[in-house]
């Protein structure tokens, strides 16, 4: 017997080459052992010979989203560091804030974070922050996937790489197999060049990849080029970082140079528009890096810089400054744009096989939309209204590793209420911005 059948939905189908985007209509899917055993025409199977039946009653089914860079337990500093430069964001306002973090703090976050993501759609996020160990007991308890790396600075001492690898160790494969775990030291401008290169030692002894931030901006590239002569990414390059699968967050001051040494190495990028409008950071040069065959994923970054973790505002707004970007409408086609949501995401996320497609041996990630709203009608396109009038509210039902997570808009594995209760009780003491405890400074 199979765990799972889907009926009657609409299936969306993504070219593998990013050239089209097929909708395959009244179709079952078939669900065993966390897989996609099959996609084929409503009515083949038998509905006894599975545990639980889902009718889809017309609505599309979709790869689940993945989010490629977040901080997620940061939804507790929500609204607190607003209309303020990227300087005074770090210094005056996040770092300060974290001063106040304890690890419960970082369990009820992550579990906050979690339940609007999965109501969004988000069946897995690769995570950047502090205790991890909590994190990923909230992931656990939530059902979702994860790629969760323990955040730490080169002021944190050589003992940090020690105890996050660790974590790493200690925390692979956890979660059924829904954990997956990796080194995230925080940016070059934070770390030197010894401590990357202890965390690539850790990162090869232990078989994983590190997560970490590379030239947010263009003024971190030209601060590293006056001060050594090297870029970002070049500074990642001779520690050895650049070794081992990365996923590099932002990259908005890549300079052409670095686009060729990117396109050599195991490397992911991590788009984030909304977050760089914010704090005009600048744009990513998206299509440079698709150019160069480097995958490039759709990402929220932390809720305090972007204010949700909402990947359906990341996909609209990366279409559309890239285009503008251009100057001209022709770029970042809906193809290319649904392609980067699904199957660009799974690889820059490290599971290109298992994610990001709706086919056979898959893993049964995967999220039914809801489009009869009337921001949809008349739904000429389907492909066009994915990436320009869905809201994460038009998510109906959430499915991870072939456990329903939210069906009907109502969550099965967390309770909604309480988490807000539990992270409502320390918003006091978590508001309380005291400049000279800031956990590190920012001066690229």
């Amino acid at each position: 017997m199979s765990d799972l059948l889907i009926r009657s939905a609409n299936v969306l189908q993504v070219a593998a080459d990013a050239s089209q985007v097929l909708v395959l209509r009244d179709h079952d899917i078939l669900i065993g052992g966390g897989r996609i055993e099959s996609v084929q025409p409503a009515g083949m199977a038998d509905q006894s010979h599975f545990r639980q039946v889902i009718d889809a009653g017309g609505l599309l089914a979709m790869p689940g989203l993945i989010n490629t860079h977040a901080h997620v337990p940061m939804v507790i500093f929500r609204g607190l560091a607003e209309d303020v430069s990227i300087e005074k964001w770090f210094n005056d306002y996040m770092w300060p804030l974290e001063s106040n973090l304890q690890p419960e703090d970082v369990y009820w976050g992550m579990l906050l974070g979690l339940a609007e993501m999965i109501r969004g759609g988000v069946t897995a996020v690769a995570d950047h922050y502090f205790y991890m160990d909590r994190a990923a007991q909230a992931v656990d308890k939530a059902g979702t996937r994860a790629l969760l790396g323990w955040a730490i600075f080169g002021s944190d001492g050589l003992e940090a790489v020690e105890k996050t690898a660790a974590f790493v160790r200690d925390y692979q494969g956890a979660a059924g197999g829904r954990i997956r775990t990796w080194m995230a030291p925080h940016a070059p401008y934070t770390c030197d060049d010894d401590f990357l290169r202890a965390c690539v030692r850790q990162a090869e002894a232990l078989g994983v990849g590190i997560h970490i931030h590379v030239s947010e901006t263009m003024g971190q590239t030209e601060a590293s080029l006056t001060k050594r002569g090297l870029t970002p990414i070049q500074v990642l390059e001779q520690t050895g970082v650049l070794e081992v699968p990365t996923i590099l967050a932002h990259v908005i001051g890549a300079m052409p140079g670095d686009m060729a040494v990117l396109a050599r190495k195991p490397t992911g990028i991590a788009h984030a528009p909304k977050t760089y409008l914010k704090l005009a950071m600048g744009t990513a040069p998206v299509r440079a890096f698709l150019g160069h065959g480097i995958p490039v994923g759709l990402a929220t970054d932390g809720a305090v810089s972007n204010n949700t973790l909402d990947i359906w505002e990341s996909l609209r707004l990366m279409a559309m400054t890239q285009k503008q970007e251009a100057g001209s409408p022709e770029v970042m086609t809906i193809p290319q744009a649904l392609y980067l949501a699904t199957r660009e995401s799974a690889k820059v996320f490290g599971l290109p096989a298992d994610l990001g497609a709706l086919e056979p041996g898959a893993l049964a990630d995967l999220i039914l939309v809801d489009l009869r709203g009337v921001h949809h009608q008349p739904l000429h396109s389907v492909s066009a209204s994915l990436v320009y009038n869905t809201a994460a509210s038009d998510v109906r039902t959430v499915i991870c590793d072939g456990q329903v997570l939210m069906r009907d808009r109502q969550l099965l594995t967390l309770d909604e209420a309480e988490i807000v209760a539990q992270v409502k009780t320390s918003m006091e003491r978590l508001a309380q911005r005291q400049p000279d405890r800031r956990i590190q400074v920012y001066n690229p």
